[in-house]
């Protein structure tokens, strides 16, 4: 796979694992357990195929700079710093939550998720976000 092909599966795959997200929460709100855990592993999934080309591509290209002008820039900036802070963030929290249910320990399992899923989904719409602005925008990269 060529490293121009990256940056596109990435965001494919921020928005597989958003997708999931999403069906989970609608699984287990209707009480479709078997379904909920297909959903959440399914996303856990994408976003570990996420990282792993994540970390191919940037060790190949290194870093990518946003060449957007005007009031874009600080857009961009403000959703990127935020994305990244929570992308670190989100890792020991999603381990802990999958944790927490393949132990059966539901309650804490639940107060844990209340907390994952909310920022799971934002960094994983925020990653498609910054694709968008740094690869598909006008004016985004050099």
């Amino acid at each position: 796979m060529s490293t121009t092909s990256l940056p596109s599966l990435n965001a494919a795959l921020n928005a597989t694992s958003a997708l999931c997200i999403v069906a989970g929460l609608w699984a287990i709100r209707a009480k479709l357990i078997p379904a909920h855990i297909r959903c959440m592993l399914g996303a856990c999934a994408a976003s570990t195929a996420f990282l792993v080309f994540y970390l191919i591509y940037h060790a190949q290209v290194g870093s990518v700079h946003f060449t957007g002008i005007g009031w874009v820039r600080p857009v961009y900036f403000a959703i990127l710093i935020t994305h990244t802070v929570l992308a670190i963030v989100i890792v020991p929290l999603v381990i802990r939550t999958v944790w927490l249910a393949a132990k059966r320990r539901w309650i804490e399992h639940v107060r844990m998720a209340r907390w994952t899923v909310p920022l799971w989904l934002y960094v994983s719409v925020t990653g498609i976000i910054v694709y968008w602005m740094l690869y598909r925008m006008p004016g985004g990269r050099a």
